[in-house]
């Protein structure tokens, strides 16, 4: 729950000068080998956040970057592809490349943008998102994004339940507990050395409010740059935490009586230096007629408008499973909250809101859990409020402190719910690439997602039902 930090300008990354690799005729292959790289990891997720990927030895890097390596898209998962379509070809981005000695000593992942007969694959999420951020260009503007990435450290017992990575956590109320991280203190460093040895900036690393379950910060950047490092922090997380005989896990409610895990986004919006989101001068203050006491521009209502307007839909993206459900849909937790909201409300630096704004640079979207492809979610929330700015929706006053306004849109129940949602919002429904089909073909998969997990008979069922009548 630790807040990422006022947006400002940051320095460039470590592995920046991968950035100007084309422009200073550096290849794919220079750069790897200027880091000591023998092996690449050719990586692109699926549009359930699934990391696909080659091990590329970097005397075929030249292929790699050529556009010769080629991925049969059906068998990679759900990314629009049929079994008789042709092969996705992995086309890497050099800005994305990132060294991971930490994991492999020789390693490195380059994140790659699927293409189709020499085109961008629109279903692909990189690829979407990219296209969401065009959108914004057109109007001359930029989208900077934090991440907060939770997980829990578990361990998969004999019988198949699930225990606490470490056996001394169990208190009901462990958020921000000193013992908790002194004992993770090995595994917490090593990913805070890596994350620092790349450029990101960590800055915090706590327990949160679950028995297990951690968050570790690392400063904002531009919205496709904080995506590809959600996805490579879960990469690292994941293999840091087997090679201690722990499992990393970001499901977003792993545990009944627990707190489930999250993944908030601070969003701003900027056209070059200049951040839009703060007020101007001559704006109304607290009191006046017109001032929220926000100090928010016009603007930023709007965008909060617009997410506010497509929130059912949009949960489709932030919180995209089965399980996302028994995390947003639990009334309380052992340590007394769920922090996960049920109405589409805004408020000021309170996080019961789905949208919180703890100052005037930003708005934080709390509403995804840990299960959100980051691509998609940062997409389709910035169609949401770019959908507000262009037709000046109006949120209203902010909500007070634990309130909601009557009319706010309830959040959906289920996946179901969400899918249907989504089903009637023409505007997030063709967020992905600008094509509506796209957002069928997602929603009839997540409808199948929960369909098959409503055929299965469970224990609930048995206990409730095996001798009720």
């Amino acid at each position: 729950m630790t807040s990422v930090a006022t947006p400002a300008v940051t320095p460039a990354p470590a592995a920046a000068p991968a950035a100007r690799a084309d422009a200073a005729g550096i290849s794919l292959a220079d750069i790897a080998r200027a880091h000591d790289v023998r092996f690449l990891l050719a990586t692109f997720v699926d549009m359930t956040g699934k990391p696909c990927a080659k091990l590329v030895p970097v005397d075929a890097a030249d292929e790699l970057e050529a556009g010769a390596m080629g991925f049969a898209g059906y068998a990679a998962g759900l990314i629009g592809q049929k079994p008789q379509d042709g092969d996705l070809i992995a086309v890497p981005d050099l800005a994305s490349f990132t060294p991971v000695p930490f994991i492999r000593e020789g390693l490195a992942i380059i994140h790659c943008d699927p293409h189709v007969d020499g085109k961008p694959w629109p279903y692909a999420p990189r690829v979407i998102l990219k296209n969401a951020l065009a959108r914004l260009a057109d109007q001359d503007m930029q989208a900077k994004v934090g991440a907060e990435v939770e997980y829990f450290l578990v361990k998969k017992n004999d019988d198949g339940t699930l225990s606490t990575a470490d056996a001394r956590d169990d208190s009901p109320r462990p958020c921000y507990d000193a013992r908790g991280v002194t004992r993770m203190y090995e595994h917490l460093t090593s990913i805070s050395d890596a994350m620092n040895s790349l450029g990101w900036g960590n800055y915090a690393n706590d327990h949160e409010d679950a028995a297990g379950q951690f968050e570790q910060n690392f400063n904002y950047a531009d919205a496709l740059t904080t995506a590809d490092r959600v996805v490579s922090l879960r990469y690292i997380l994941n293999i840091l935490a087997e090679q201690r005989g722990m499992t990393a896990t970001f499901m977003p409610k792993p545990f009944t009586d627990r707190t489930g895990t999250g993944l908030h986004f601070h969003l701003s919006l900027w056209s070059g230096a200049e951040a839009l989101f703060p007020a101007g001068e001559g704006s109304p203050e607290p009191g006046e007629p017109g001032g929220r006491g926000l100090g928010l521009s016009g603007l930023a209502y709007s965008f909060i408008g617009g997410i506010l307007d497509h929130a059912p839909a949009l949960q489709a993206f932030l919180a995209p499973t089965v399980n996302s459900y028994k995390r947003s849909g639990a009334t309380t937790s052992s340590s007394g909250a769920t922090w996960s909201p049920r109405k589409a409300s805004f408020g000021g630096n309170d996080r019961t809101h789905m949208i919180r704004v703890p100052d005037n640079k930003r708005i934080e979207l709390r509403s995804g859990d840990g299960s959100a492809n980051p691509y998609l979610a940062i997409a389709t929330a910035i169609a949401a409020g770019l959908d507000g700015v262009e037709k000046s929706l109006d949120p209203g006053t902010p909500s007070g402190p634990g309130e909601s306004k009557p009319d706010a849109h309830l959040l959906p129940a289920t996946l179901l719910h969400a899918v249907e949602a989504l089903r009637k919002d023409p505007v997030i429904l063709a967020s992905l690439s600008g094509n509506p089909e796209i957002g069928t073909y997602y929603a009839d998969a997540k409808e199948e997602e929960f369909l098959s997990w409503h055929n299965q008979v469970s224990d609930w069922e048995i206990r409730t039902y095996l001798t009720s009548i």
